[in-house]
This record gives C-alpha cells, sequence and structure tokens, in this order.
C-alpha cells in the first residue's frame, strides 16, 4: 500500500502542482479531483467538503455516502481511497502534516475533535447556511496560503483551520439532534443492545461489554456511538454501561441466594475490588453495604 510521508511525494505522485509549503496543502477541486485509484495512507491530516456526482470515497473500510455537501476528516495513518470522482459543485481538500502543527495548541487540541474517528458513513452533513461558513473560512486559508510567507502565516492558516474544526463541532452536535428525531433515541438501542448482551449469556463467553461490541451491533464507531449519547444523555457509552451493571448489581443483590462475590463474577467482574469501586461511585455505598441495608 502507497504511503506518503511528505506533501512533495504526494502532490508528484498525482500529476499536482507543487506544493506551495512543504507541510501544508490546499487546494480547490472543480469538476474532478481524485488522488489515484488505490488505498493509501499518509502522515497527513485531512480535511475536506465535497458534493459528489459520483464517484468512491474510501475510509478505512466503509464508503462514503454520495449525500450532498458532506465534510470528510481523516488523520494521519488511516486508510483512504478516493477513486473517479466526479463532483457536482466545487470541492476543496486541506492537507496539514503532523509537523505543521509542532508547537501550536492544535498539536494537542486536533486530538480532543472525535470526528477524526468516525466511520465514513457518519461524516458531517452541512446545511447551506454551513457550506457557506466553511467556504469562507477554506478562502481565508487559502489567501493566505498563497501569499509571500512571513512569521504570521502559520498562525494565521492554523486559526482558521482551528475555527473550521471548531463549527464542524457544534454542526456535529446539530446533526446529532437532527438525527435522533429522525432515527428514535440512540440510548433506547444501546439499552436494548446491553439487554441483548445479558440475555444472550455473553457476559460469561466474553467478559464485559464493551464500547467497541456494542458499536458495532449498532453499526456505528464507538467515538460517534459516545458522542452521540453524550448529546442525549449528559453521559458517555461506557458512564452508561457502567450504570447498566450497577443496576443489574443492585436487582440481584436484593436476593440472599449469591454473594457479593459471586454476583461480581457473574457480571463479567474478575476484579472484585474494581467492582466494588465502580458500585460504590455509582450508589455512595460498597456492595456490602446495599446488601446489609437491605436486610435492616
Amino acid at each position: 500500500m502507497q504511503h506518503f510521508k511528505n506533501l512533495t511525494d504526494m502532490h508528484r505522485f498525482n500529476g499536482f502542482p507543487m506544493p506551495e509549503n512543504p507541510l501544508i496543502s490546499v487546494f480547490r477541486c472543480t469538476n474532478t479531483c481524485s488522488l489515484g485509484n488505490r488505498e493509501f495512507t499518509s502522515d497527513f491530516y485531512m480535511i475536506g467538503f465535497k458534493k459528489l456526482k459520483s464517484g468512491v470515497i474510501m475510509y478505512g473500510r466503509t464508503r462514503y455516502d454520495h449525500d450532498n455537501g458532506s465534510m470528510i476528516f481523516v488523520k494521519p495513518r488511516q486508510i483512504i481511497q478516493f477513486n473517479a470522482l466526479e463532483y457536482e459543485e466545487d470541492a476543496f481538500i486541506i492537507f496539514i502534516h503532523e509537523d505543521f502543527l509542532n508547537g501550536h495548541f492544535l498539536h494537542t487540541e486536533i486530538n480532543k475533535y472525535a470526528f477524526f474517528d468516525y466511520e465514513a458513513n457518519e461524516a458531517l452533513h452541512l446545511s447551506p447556511l454551513e457550506e457557506q461558513t466553511m467556504w469562507d473560512l477554506f478562502y481565508k486559508i487559502d489567501t493566505e496560503y498563497r501569499n509571500n510567507t512571513d512569521e504570521y502565516s502559520r498562525d494565521i492558516m492554523l486559526t482558521h483551520i482551528d475555527s473550521m474544526l471548531k463549527y464542524s463541532q457544534r454542526f456535529y452536535k446539530r446533526q446529532f439532534i437532527n438525527r435522533r428525531e429522525l432515527s428514535g433515541k440512540t440510548v433506547s438501542k444501546f439499552n436494548e443492545a446491553l439487554a441483548a448482551y445479558f440475555k444472550n449469556g455473553l457476559l460469561i463467553k466474553q467478559g464485559l461489554p464493551s464500547v467497541n461490541v456494542l458499536a458495532s451491533r449498532l453499526n456505528l464507531s464507538p467515538r460517534y456511538l459516545s458522542d452521540m449519547l453524550k448529546q442525549e444523555t449528559g453521559k458517555t457509552a461506557i458512564e452508561l454501561i457502567h450504570i447498566y451493571l450497577v443496576n443489574e448489581a443492585k436487582n440481584r443483590l436484593k436476593s440472599d441466594e449469591q454473594s457479593v462475590s459471586e454476583i461480581a463474577y457473574e457480571l463479567g467482574f474478575e476484579n472484585l475490588p474494581y467492582f466494588s469501586r465502580l458500585f460504590k461511585k455509582e450508589t455512595g455505598i460498597s456492595p456490602n453495604q446495599f446488601k446489609k441495608q437491605l436486610i435492616n
């Protein structure tokens, strides 16, 4: 598989004009804009906007859908493929080498944007007004990119890129709300998946349910699932798993037939102190204290 360590090699490989800056590349695609026809990886972050007429974008192992007005976000060393793309309207793409962020707050901050870990079918779909906001920021980045470089150039470009990411976060939250209304509450489906995990005896076979396992059952990426649940409930996926497990433990502790250690084991906890800490964190008391209260 082709891996690009620098922008110059990627531009040369695809017959593009050489980049204005060795660590950042900004360009606008008209009608068509394709980066080869096979999978590749790189040391770059990619931020793009497209309205596909035809062609395929593969991210990981999943196809991007062809809905108009979608933003894509790719992190370094993620597998991606652009193949025979045709656009309804102009598109843009920005490549940012990891080293371009060194010494800037975005070097750390960019890892907080969960959408770089979303799957392809979880792209950001923009309204017309949101599209205009993104294009305005792109034009500012592009103008600075093509100006003569000086001591302010990098900070100005990264400031606009930071704004683009912040707006994307805001727009994703709007999308979460809209999609929740269309498809029903994610938390309900999440709880159903948890209940099925218990019912099918997977606790004994596979241990504690993980966010990855439950996300795959809902056909969502783990980061997207957690962000959706956080929007709906104020809690992440792992927090909701813990609440579910503690509630199940409380129900079983009401019976005199099992000890605390037996219940912990049946719930998939191999480490009793970990179970006790989690229980106390959620209820304020230990499992043994909870059981004693019921007896008294």
